[in-house]
């Protein structure tokens, strides 16, 4: 974990405590990287999505800058932040998209599409968030091992050092996650 004399690790506690100029400083540090996890995360859902990754970088940053004092605890604990507002945000845009009033769940298919889709965007994503709400719910632990490893995109090792916690439990809750997330979205598909 960052050491609280790096440049970075006073910008974010800066910028986390409402300093525009700290914000503004902040930005081309991480940008690449959180351009590289936006990438990462959009990369994971399914075809349809009509966020691009700079975009959602920008929106992610604003809502991590814009909060009170989130107090981040180095880079791990900040793109973990980042990773959770690219999902909030990317379930905001889903739950938009299947409101009554953008066609709840009536989906416009084009007369040569007919029969190609079988999942909306919108129904994935949600099906996810629904799965990792109920993950943190059950066990927070195992949602954080989520969090950072598939979304933030942090190795197995990085993920046991920022938890605390030995590379082999890591491993362990992580193929059990992926398991039961699994077998979740595929039994919402089936009852969808």
């Amino acid at each position: 974990m960052d050491q609280p004399a790096t440049p970075l690790s006073s910008l974010l506690e800066a910028a986390g405590k409402g300093d525009r100029k700290a914000a503004e400083e902040l930005l081309p540090l991480v940008y690449d990287e959180l351009r590289q996890l936006a990438a990462t995360y959009l990369a994971r859902t399914p075809p349809g999505n009509t966020f691009q990754a700079t975009a959602l970088v920008h929106e992610a940053y604003m809502r991590l800058i814009g909060s009170q004092d989130p107090g981040w605890d180095g880079r791990r604990h900040f793109f973990s932040a980042a990773a959770q507002a690219m999902r909030n945000i990317l379930v905001d845009q889903a739950r938009r998209k299947a409101s009554a009033k953008h066609g709840g769940g009536q989906k416009r298919v084009e007369l040569h599409d007919v029969g190609e889709q079988d999942a909306t965007l919108s129904e994935n994503i949600l099906a996810l968030n629904e799965a990792l709400t109920k993950l943190e719910q059950a066990d927070p632990r195992k949602a954080q091992i989520v969090m950072l490893h598939h979304f933030a995109g942090l190795s197995m090792e990085e993920t046991a050092t920022a938890l605390g916690i030995s590379l082999s439990t890591v491993e362990r809750e992580w193929r059990f996650t992926r398991a039961l997330l699994y077998s979740q979205l595929a039994e919402h598909e089936q009852n969808g």
